[in-house]
């Protein structure tokens, strides 16, 4: 009887292993691996055809699966590593709460209490530093090839730390940079360099706009350097929201660096460039004179592009493939980076302007002897300078579509059209500065009123969550993270303010006695620069407080397979 009793018990352990290998086997049929990149190919491929099971896969799609294993694997060692820290400072918490305690009743209440934690299961367990054990251990026999000092440190990545030289260069090329500007300022003066109005005229309308692109990238790193030290002061997750590498992120010191570098080279090209106009032994070389700006340009994109680790190699790629995502919207999916950087562009359009006019300035006009007259008095190169006007909005416009369609948000759709009222106002506005007339402005007005007054709604509502009427702040929202309530109010304020820098367009002025018009359009070019940077502040600050935007409300890392039949879970 025992026996046959045991006979039984084996045969249901058989079916039993038996049953779970084909209900593995099974599963393994319905289990689609998601290598494929997101392409803008990809993307046109899934959205025409119908997606079938492949088992068959080619080298460069198993490297990819690899690369979202391994990336899996370290924020699971990450996410262990922090339930670990929680619960060590939940004890040492509850343990500086009892000493406290006993030091104020005069009591000795805190050793029974203790006692009590220690053998709680908070304490007693051993399955979060068992299962991280496990994880090194595959972690370090499958990618790292049994190198444990290199599974470690990458397991265990160390978050930056700051470092003294980058202060100490900021302090040399913001010195540097005041003292170019000091003798700028002094050559002009004291050789009365712009003091003809013919010289003048000639040097602002074609040299000016070739530096005043630089002048645009150093005011926004710099809102950019203030927005991080605002944001980490008041403990903004940034580097979360954005999705930046704790060891390769940027602060404000390296963005202040960069930027701080950046315009040392332009004001010492500006200032060789006055050097070479007004010295008679180079005034033979008049090329080389004129050639000044475009080194500039070409010395920057060499750097931008420079495939070495050097000059925040993987930070200057990260912008990189988010400005090729804006170029390819809406054939790649929305995060938040891109759309962050396509409003960033909307700020940029004379930035972009003025790269046009590099390009015809130096192809079609005669750049020896500053003549761009081919270029202003063209219809062709004013049909262009709209078209990259309107990119930008475009750009934000097909972002906001293409959220609607992954089905996201469905404000997007509303978000579109206030891009489209943008577009529209704009090219009135165009159009009006070309042609002129009574129809025109009017037109120019009213599509700047609606965009401008649709846009300030969004910006204050939407962006940043203001006018709550009955919010426990009034008209602002229930959380602040600035102390102050005064300065959400200043901030609105000078939003609408700066918003209000198209009317210059349609009231035609144009030119002030003090400024020439190319100086007017780089002051009102930057207040929308700042305008931008005052934004990027508030508009993080309300995706940290309540995720409005949808995009990384929690952090998850994408497999590379997924299970495609929930039946047969």
């Amino acid at each position: 009887m025992r026996g046959e009793g045991k006979d039984k018990q084996r045969t249901g352990s058989d079916c039993l292993v038996k049953e779970q290998e084909m209900v593995s086997t099974d599963m393994l049929n319905h289990v689609k691996i998601n290598v494929m990149p997101e392409t803008p190919v990809s993307s046109l491929k899934t959205a025409f055809s119908s997606s079938k099971l492949c088992l068959s896969f080619r080298k460069k799609e198993m490297r990819e699966a690899e690369r979202k294993l391994k990336q899996a694997f370290i924020e699971f060692h990450q996410k262990l590593r922090h339930l670990k820290s929680y619960s060590f400072l939940n004890q040492l918490a509850f343990s500086k709460i009892m000493k406290k305690y006993d030091k104020s009743t005069s009591r000795n209440a805190s050793k029974a209490y203790l006692e009590m934690v220690e053998k709680s299961y908070l304490n007693q367990s051993e399955e979060v530093a068992k299962l991280e054990e496990s994880v090194e251990a595959v972690f370090i026999e499958h990618f790292c090839n049994g190198n444990r000092g290199l599974g470690m440190k990458i397991l265990r990545q160390k978050a930056k730390t700051d470092r003294h030289r980058v202060t100490f260069f900021i302090g040399c090329f913001v010195g540097l940079s005041l003292a170019l500007v000091v003798a700028i300022i002094l050559l002009i003066h004291v050789r009365k360099l712009l003091k003809s109005t013919e010289g003048r005229d000639q040097y602002m309308t074609n040299v000016f706009p070739l530096y005043s692109v630089f002048g645009y990238l150093v005011l926004h790193f710099l809102m950019y350097a203030g927005n991080i030290y605002f944001w980490k002061r008041y403990r903004v997750n940034y580097a979360f929201i954005f999705g930046f590498k704790p060891n390769t992120k940027l602060g404000y010191r390296e963005i202040l660096l960069v930027s701080s570098g950046l315009s040392v080279l332009t004001l010492a090209a500006v200032l060789s460039n006055l050097e070479m106009d007004i010295d008679d032994h180079v005034k033979s070389y008049r090329t080389l004179t004129e050639l000044v700006p475009l080194g500039l340009v070409i010395l920057v994109l060499l750097i931008a592009f420079c495939p070495f680790d050097i000059i925040y190699r993987a930070n200057r790629f990260f912008l990189i493939t988010c400005i090729w995502h804006c170029i390819c919207v809406p054939l790649y999916k929305v995060t938040l980076p891109d759309f962050f950087l396509a409003d960033q562009l909307t700020s940029q359009v004379q930035l972009f302007r003025n790269l046009e006019f590099y390009i015809c300035y130096y192809g079609w006009g005669n750049y020896k002897k500053r003549d761009s007259i081919k270029c202003r008095g063209s219809s062709i190169y004013d049909n262009i300078s709209l078209a990259i006007a309107i990119i930008p909005y475009y750009i934000r416009c097909m972002q906001c579509l293409r959220r609607l369609l992954d089905g996201e948000d469905s404000s997007q759709a509303v978000n579109g059209l206030k891009y489209l009222s943008t577009i529209a106002a704009v090219i009135a506005r165009t159009f009006y500065a070309q042609k002129k007339g009574l129809t025109l402005k009017f037109v120019a007005a009213f599509t700047s009123v609606v965009s401008t007054v649709y846009n300030t709604y969004w910006d204050l509502v939407c962006d940043w969550g203001l006018l709550r009427r009955n919010s426990e702040n009034p008209w602002l929202r229930d959380k602040l993270l600035l102390p102050h309530r005064w300065i959400y109010f200043l901030a609105m304020l000078v939003n609408v303010i700066l918003r209000l820098a198209w009317m210059q367009t349609v009231f035609d002025f144009h030119e002030a006695p003090f400024l020439h018009r190319t100086a007017l359009i780089a002051l009102i070019s930057s207040l929308e620069i700042i305008r931008r940077g005052i934004w990027n502040f508030f508009r993080l600050e309300n995706e940290h407080l309540h995720n409005v935007g949808k995009y990384r409300a929690f952090k998850s890392v994408p497999l590379p397979f997924s299970y495609e039949d929930d039946k047969h879970l």
